[in-house]
């Protein structure tokens, strides 16, 4: 049994944008049908969302045949939370709110196994395909994809400290906390909001890594892929579903 290459790594290395979408449904049918949507990656979310542990393995059970590949979103930058993550087979972390460069190194480490970092070691975890990788943990590291999450003012003053950084692949720009910590609360799509991400995704590929953010939006999406995003969500997949059977009813209903 070899290890699972991380197709989403390999396409931003190979500045290959991906289209992904915000999962909060934390119901592993759900993410089996997104699977098969056309997606390069979907988020599972658990800072924003009631996954646990529990949800997300068979959520990433779900995906596991799945051309779309899974990013998982912690709750906070810790420790243990990661090694568990990654001990059940995720690959892909997305790191809330990070501020500093002491910060993202700490992610870094969390995802390495000693001497490169401080990850725990377990004999057989699902990662390792319950033993059957047999080495598993020196080859790991090539696959894991670590997303750094800059939300605020604070943060994009250490950007390029950040992205320097070996080990991190990308920077997240969440604009919905940056539109608040900006005085624009709820406002993600404000034009002075809209000007700093511009500004925060040539300094990102300036340090020869990918951008990526989520947005709401045909054209506001279609411009940030356009001025170099390589990992996008689109939306979310409790939206969807409220738009598309709030409209369908609307119209039986008229």
């Amino acid at each position: 049994m070899d290890l699972p290459i991380n197709h989403f790594k390999r396409a931003l290395q190979a500045g290959k944008p991906q289209i992904g979408l915000w999962s909060h449904l934390c119901s592993h049918i759900s993410t089996e049908i997104l699977g098969q949507c056309g997606l390069d990656w979907l988020v599972l979310d658990m800072e924003h969302s009631p996954n646990e542990l529990d949800t997300i393995l068979t959520q990433l059970q779900a995906l596991k045949d799945s051309p779309t590949m899974p990013a998982v979103r912690p709750p906070w930058n810790d420790m243990v939370t990661f090694k568990r993550l990654l001990d059940l087979g995720a690959q892909t972390l997305i790191v809330p709110y990070v501020q500093n460069e002491e910060e993202a190194r700490n992610a870094v480490a969390y995802t390495r196994y000693p001497p490169h970092g401080v990850r725990g070691f377990a004999g057989s975890p699902r990662a390792s395909g319950y033993g059957r990788i047999k080495d598993y943990a020196k080859r790991c590291g090539d696959e894991i994809c670590l997303l750094i999450q800059i939300e605020t003012l604070e943060g994009l003053k250490h950007l390029e400290a950040i992205a320097s950084i070996d080990g991190v692949d990308g920077i997240f720009i969440g604009p919905g906390d940056l539109s608040a910590d900006m005085g624009y609360l709820g406002q993600p799509s404000h034009p002075e909001v809209v000007k700093v991400v511009e500004d925060g995704f040539k300094r990102i590929l300036a340090c020869g890594k990918a951008p990526g953010i989520l947005v709401g939006g045909d054209a506001l999406t279609q411009h940030y892929l356009d001025i170099g995003g390589l990992f996008v969500a689109v939306g979310a997949d409790q939206n969807v579903l409220r738009d598309g059977v709030t409209q369908l009813a609307a119209r039986f209903k008229a």
